[in-house]
């Protein structure tokens, strides 16, 4: 059976259609324009990726981000207000420069989705999900597995962690829309209710 782009095996227990097609036609209805900020690593195409995926299924997001050069980011400030002796001071200008759009796109958000990657130590991104989780803002993490352990607390704050982009397009799909997709564990996927038995259930 396939419902809402979810499939179910045949041993599965049937899902109630009506409950489903109404929660996601609630899910679904309104004008709203979810907003999205995108926080994290530069050096790859995952912002690319989450907006493509996006865009294909239709969702009202608005995507934002911090400004994706590295070398516009390091230099803005020397640049408009001029150069610094020391290297500290040209990065504190510089920062307290782009913090004017980062605090303000993240307390703007509906959503942040923080990336870390494995190569670079991106204590920025480490930066603004402490902002998003300070402002109870509900925070996407998005890094390999490869770095749980470190990452650990952080993910403690996060409402989903997710290993690759179209995890996250999955995550604002089923927020936004209700849809859900296959199950991530395919054919061994068991519903809770057959796998672990209802819970509260009724005398």
């Amino acid at each position: 059976e396939m419902l809402l782009g979810r499939a179910f095996t045949a041993a599965s227990t049937p899902r109630n259609v009506h409950v489903r097609a109404l929660s996601a036609a609630v899910a679904g209805t309104g004008s709203r324009t979810w907003r999205v900020y995108l926080s994290g690593e530069i050096h790859t195409d995952w912002r690319e990726q989450v907006a493509a995926g996006v865009k294909e299924r239709g969702l009202p997001v608005e995507l934002t981000s911090p400004n994706p050069s590295h070398e516009d980011s390091d230099d803005c400030a020397a640049i408009i207000l001029g150069m610094e002796e020391e290297r500290r001071n040209w990065d504190a200008i510089g920062a307290r420069m782009n913090a004017i759009r980062t605090r303000t796109l993240i307390s703007e958000a509906d959503v942040v989705v923080v990336r870390f990657g494995e190569k670079y130590r991106q204590w920025n991104a480490a930066m603004d999900a402490g902002i998003a989780s300070a402002l109870g803002k509900p925070l996407v993490t998005l890094h390999p597995p490869s770095i749980l352990h470190p990452l650990k607390e952080v993910n403690a704050s996060a409402a989903a962690v997710c290993s690759t982009p179209e995890q996250v397009v999955e995550v604002l799909d089923y927020t936004i829309t209700g849809r859900l997709p296959a199950p991530k564990d395919g054919d061994t996927f068991v519903p809770i209710a057959d796998r672990l038995g209802k819970g509260n259930p009724n005398p």
